[in-house]
This record gives structure tokens, sequence and C-alpha cells, in this order.
């Protein structure tokens, strides 16, 4: 195990292993709960890489799968101990979508679509605030200049890292066209917009109202694929009190199908850099209200 991988993804493969070792074993995830006496819900959290793993419940579950090479449960043992260790995020204290994060960290590539706001990865400070402050109405200004942070930080994985990563963004013109915070601040947005998709690892791709009706109506989601192939693809979806996450390889499927159309009927990177320019400059000349 390389000593650089996060600890969400430590906690993911150490679930598809333990996954593996229950199905070699002929057993279902509420068999093993009844065994153990704890709740089937916390056999799945731990196979899906949700929850953090003690080593105690590795051994455990070792036993229950009677895995009697001790050079495979010490390395299981090792990998929950590893898994333990806290990513840069939980500097932060209680982050929101912190599981999501730790996946985006790994990542070598993602293709994002957001029908109502800019990409996080693509916002500019100020835009963010705007928008979370918005968002959060009660939160405190505390709470979201912490957000605010950690979103900054995530930005690294495109504009400072050694090993940038590789991201395809679809938005919706409703998302440019919302106002978030000033006309100023939509300025500034454009253009770091429109830089930012001048870099060699960023393709930003415009969905124009004209289109219609289209595969993503349904809503915002994200695709994360990994470098090592021992990771399988994510589909992330994010809600309101809670995200989804879904690793079967049909759902996958299905919306890496779903983004396919998407970039196809959006506009090509060429043809939105220039539809962006045109937007801000409707927000400089529109006059004061």
């Amino acid at each position: 195990m390389a000593s650089n991988v996060n600890p969400t993804v430590r906690r993911r493969r150490l679930g598809q292993e333990l996954r593996r070792l229950r199905e070699a074993k002929g057993m279902t995830a509420e068999q093993v709960a009844e065994r153990l006496l704890v709740s089937q819900s916390k056999i799945s959290r731990l196979e899906n890489g949700r929850r953090s793993i003690s080593q105690r419940d590795v051994r455990d579950l070792c036993n229950v799968y009677e895995v009697e090479d001790q050079r495979v449960v010490e390395s299981l043992m090792q990998m929950a101990k590893d898994s333990r260790q806290q990513g840069w995020w939980h500097a932060f204290k209680d982050v929101p979508y912190s599981v999501y994060i730790g996946l985006e960290t790994d990542a070598a590539s993602l293709r994002v679509y957001d029908p109502q706001v800019v990409p996080g990865l693509l916002q500019t400070r100020t835009y963010a605030e705007a928008l979370i402050t918005g968002a959060l109405p009660e939160a405190p200004q505390a709470e979201i200049e912490k957000r605010v942070q950690v979103r900054m930080r995530r930005q690294e994985r495109i504009t400072t890292s050694d090993n940038p990563l590789r991201l395809w963004a679809v938005i919706d013109e409703a998302a440019v066209r919302r106002e978030v915070g000033s006309r100023q601040i939509m300025i500034e947005q454009l253009a770091h917009l429109l830089e930012m998709s001048q870099l060699p690892h960023v393709t930003v791709q415009l969905l124009p109202f004209s289109m219609g009706a289209h595969p993503g109506v349904s809503g915002q989601y994200a695709i994360l694929e990994f470098p090592d192939a021992a990771d399988s693809s994510v589909v992330y979806i994010e809600g309101v009190t809670s995200d989804l996450y879904l690793e079967k390889p049909h759902d996958v499927q299905k919306y890496s199908v779903m983004y396919e159309h998407l970039r196809a009927q959006a506009l090509g990177a060429d043809q939105t850099r220039e539809f962006l320019a045109r937007v801000a400059k409707d927000y400089a000349d529109e006059p004061a209200g």
C-alpha cells in the first residue's frame, strides 16, 4: 500500500477486499451481521468504505471468513490502521461531504455536470462565498468561511498539483445567467472560467437553453475515475441532507452514457468561450438597477 494514498481510498480498497472475502465464503451481509451481533448496515458501511474500520473489526471478520493465512490478516489489519489516518480536510473539522473530498483528492479524472451553478473547482473565492451564503442563510460566518477555505484548497488539484486532475465540466446556461452576489462578481467569475478553460487538463462546455430537454434535466452529478485499476469509478450525487455514491458497473455505465450525450449536445470548447465572453459583456453593459 503506497503511503501517499489517502485514507478515504484506503477504506474503500479495504472494504472491497472484505466484500470479496465474504462472497468467497458464500455468506450474505445479513449472515455476517448475525454472527458478529451487529447491524447489517454496519457491515454494508464497512464494505463500501463510508465508515472507519478498526483492526478489531478486521480481525473479527477474518475469523468469520476463516482466513487461515496470517499474512493476509496482518495486511488487512495494517490497511485498517492506515485508513484511520486523517486527510488534509480533517484539519477544518466537521467538513461536509468529506467522503467525496477524499475521493476527489485521489481521482485521476472528474466529469461533472451542473445545471444551476459554476462547479466548485472552477469558482472564484467571492463567487463561492456569495453562493454558500445564499444556500445556507442561517449558517454563521465561521461556517461559511470554513466551507470557502475547503473549496479553495480542493482547487489545488487543478491549479498547483504536479499530477493535476483531468476535469471535464458541462455547465447549463442557467449557471452563468444566475447572478450570484453581484454583476461584478459574475464578471470576475466568468473571466476566471475562461482562464481555467484554457488549461490543457480542463475542458468546459456550456449547454445553452436552446437545447431544450436533455439527459441532464434530472440534476447535478459527477463521475470520478481513479489511476489504480483496482479502484472502480464512482458516481456522486450531492443531496441536501445526505449524498449518494453509486459504484455498481451498471449504474456508472448509465451515467457515463448520459454524460456522453450531454457533451455531444453542448457547445464545443471554443464556442463555449465565445458564449461566456458574450455573457460577461451582458453583465458589464447592463445598466445599474
